[in-house]
């Protein structure tokens, strides 16, 4: 499928695949998107309701790598150590990586090794990128997810209903749940009715948050 590095709204880049017009981030803002869902209204939520210095973070969608790094300069700002798992079928190539401004656009430029190695680093391995980050880069299909009660917090950024229907259903979400360990957190940029309902079914307690730029609602679910 055909992939094409663009910039989004607030200047940062992205992927959009042209055969599904579907983008890998928000083209309002692939970093504002970020911070505002992953960061802000699930790294951040945890760290408050939990009295903890590390955390185990599952993102469905490595994608970019975007996540990834944010959270990485989040661990350096705030001394915090993170064990993260990002799950991805298709891997971005390296040309597709070269175009991705993110450590120009989020002034990390010492950083800027860090996310070339995080995207260059083996699969299915763990990658002491920093002595505060540890990497697992899991190349599978979202539906061979088979963790138990190994994380705190997930990222789900799959892409939307509309193009992987199968992807927000309530079977996956019944695997999100078995992944997250007790008061663990799920938050991701959808806000379907059919989303929510699944994540109910499963036992998950759902809350509508204020979206990104560009959306009106997000959700964050919570297992208990």
């Amino acid at each position: 499928m055909k992939r094409e590095v663009i910039k989004t709204s607030d200047g940062s880049t992205t992927i959009y695949l042209e055969q599904w017009e579907e983008h890998y981030h928000s083209k309002h803002g692939a970093i504002q998107e970020a911070y505002h869902v992953f960061i802000k209204s699930g790294l951040a939520q945890w760290l408050n309701q939990n009295d903890s210095n590390s955390i185990r973070i599952l993102e469905i969608g490595f994608g970019t790598g975007l996540n990834a790094f944010i959270s990485f300069l989040e661990c350096q700002k705030m001394g915090l150590h993170i064990n993260y798992h990002g799950v991805e079928a298709y891997p971005v190539n390296p040309q597709e990586v070269a175009l991705l401004n993110y450590v120009e656009q989020l002034d990390a430029g010492n950083y800027k090794e860090t996310f070339i190695r995080m995207h260059q680093g083996d699969w299915d391995t763990d990658l002491d990128i920093d002595p505060l980050f540890t990497l697992r880069k899991r190349k599978q299909f979202f539906g061979s997810i088979d963790d138990q009660r190994a994380f705190d917090l997930i990222y789900f950024d799959a892409f939307g209903a509309r193009v992987q229907p199968e992807l927000w259903d309530v079977s996956m979400f019944e695997r999100m749940y078995k992944a997250l360990d007790k008061n663990g957190i799920l938050v991701t940029y959808a806000a379907k009715g059919s989303v929510r309902r699944a994540m109910q079914e499963v036992g998950f307690l759902i809350e509508k948050l204020p979206g990104p730029p560009g959306k009106r609602e997000m959700l964050r679910a919570v297992k208990k």
